[in-house]
């Protein structure tokens, strides 16, 4: 058990951080304005007061030890905690009875959370509300992180501190050029569009949805040749309407664009895609517990 003695001091968690982002003494010490051998005197001073070997230094080269990843993933949680610590103090002082720190995917916001946001505005007026749009990777790190209070994803694969709950489902949109020879009276199935090229969000930053429509087009007898990909709705329309690909989309998505596409909602198709809350499960952020049950109402 390591005894820190009150030696561990905030900007050495800093400098750290830093210095895992360049893995480069030169490049850390110029963010963070201070010299070279400033800043390799503190990370030393870390790793005697931590007693591990937080980096691997060969000649030039700067990389993380066994030790330096874990260690990074608690430094960026207790300067998540605190940076959240003063945000709730400063807005207490300001009047506020609480925070919330709202994480969402670009879907979440053209339908389902503008209502839920005007609903907490006029129930809970002295409660206030950060909004911040993000990938599911995005919203999962900065909850890990408690940069985040509760996140709007369509993932539910979630870590064993998380808790999830779904709060709306809807159905599928196929999205095609505004000229494509395909209409809605002329639809049959996806089979019909098995040769063409797909547009989708990326696997890495969101899996369960990306999987899902994997297995809406596996379902129905191939496999689709993906060209391009963005988790940026208006980026996808885009590139629809400029003819680099078809793409499927939440139907929420397809409620605010200006490009020149059209949309043929799945109706028919078992395949739904859910939106969820994710939120730490130990929480004790008040404002947050009624936000959820705005949510679920």
């Amino acid at each position: 058990m390591i005894n820190l003695n009150n030696q561990l001091e905030i900007r050495h968690l800093q400098y750290f951080l830093v210095l895992t982002e360049t893995l480069h003494y030169g490049k850390a010490a110029e963010r963070l304005l201070i010299s070279q051998s400033a800043l390799s005197q503190q990370i030393q001073r870390l790793e005697v007061i931590v007693k591990q070997p937080l980096f691997k230094r060969h000649n030039r080269k700067v990389e993380l030890s066994y030790a330096g990843k874990l260690f990074k993933k608690e430094a960026k949680t207790i300067l998540g905690q605190m940076e959240s610590s003063m945000e709730c103090w400063s807005h207490a002082m300001e009047g506020y009875q609480g925070i919330i720190k709202i994480g969402f995917v670009g879907s979440a916001m053209q339908d389902f959370l503008p209502d839920k946001i005007k609903q907490l505005g006029k129930s809970y007026p002295k409660v206030k509300f950060v909004l911040q749009e993000g990938s599911n990777q995005t919203q999962l790190e900065l909850l890990e992180n408690h940069q985040l209070d509760i996140g709007l994803m369509r993932s539910n694969q979630v870590s064993e501190t998380m808790d999830f709950r779904s709060v709306s489902k809807e159905n599928l949109c196929l999205v095609l050029p505004e000229n494509h020879p395909v209409l809605k009276k002329g639809f049959e199935s996806l089979k019909q569009f098995s040769k063409e090229s797909f547009i989708l969000f990326p696997n890495q930053q969101s899996q369960m949805y990306y999987q899902q429509i994997i297995g809406l087009c596996s379902s129905n007898g191939f496999m689709p040749k993906i060209t391009h990909q963005s988790i940026h709705g208006p980026t996808i329309f885009k590139l629809v309407e400029s003819g680099l690909g078809i793409s499927i989309v939440p139907k929420s998505l397809t409620l605010a664009t200006k490009c020149k596409v059209k949309f043929i909602e799945l109706t028919d198709e078992p395949f739904k895609t859910e939106l969820f809350a994710v939120w730490n499960r130990n929480t004790d952020n008040e404002a947050l517990k009624i936000f959820l049950e705005i949510l679920v109402n």
